[in-house]
């Protein structure tokens, strides 16, 4: 399975922030949307960065809570790795294992069009492992 077949069964909906918001009314979506992450966007839409819980628990623990008042853009990860939807599952959990990243947004055509998370990937993963076990059951037990 690839990318778009995880986008086709979760949707392609992108939560995405402006980069000069605050941490802390970021950090009220991300528990509101129940989150861990969120793309920044620029005016035009095109991302810019990437805001995890990881990047603010990391700054709080740095700055301490005065950090929550400042501009997402602070804090953000800007070097923003990226998948497209023809990309393999196998290997975007390559890259996220050796990243140490847990959400990974996806680009075609220069484009947002979705974002995946460790959880949509390994509940694919799943979802096909199940079905490789039934297959398998089916033909024995018919044989």
């Amino acid at each position: 399975m690839n990318v778009e077949g995880i986008l086709k069964g979760k949707g392609s909906n992108v939560l995405g922030l402006n980069e000069n918001d605050s941490i802390e009314s970021a950090v009220a979506i991300l528990a509101e949307k129940k989150i861990g992450a969120t793309v920044v966007l620029d005016e035009a839409g095109k991302l810019i960065g990437i805001l995890s819980e990881r990047d603010i628990v990391r700054e709080i623990g740095n700055q301490g809570a005065s950090v929550l008042s400042k501009a997402i853009k602070n804090i953000m990860t800007k070097d923003v790795q990226t998948c497209s939807p023809s990309d393999a599952v196998a290997k975007i959990m390559a890259q996220m294992t050796e990243g140490r990243f847990r959400h990974l947004p996806v680009i075609d055509n220069g484009n947002l069009v979705g974002i995946i998370s460790i959880g949509d990937v390994v509940k694919n993963r799943i979802n096909e492992l199940e079905f490789e076990a039934n297959a398998m059951r089916d033909y024995i037990t018919s044989g």
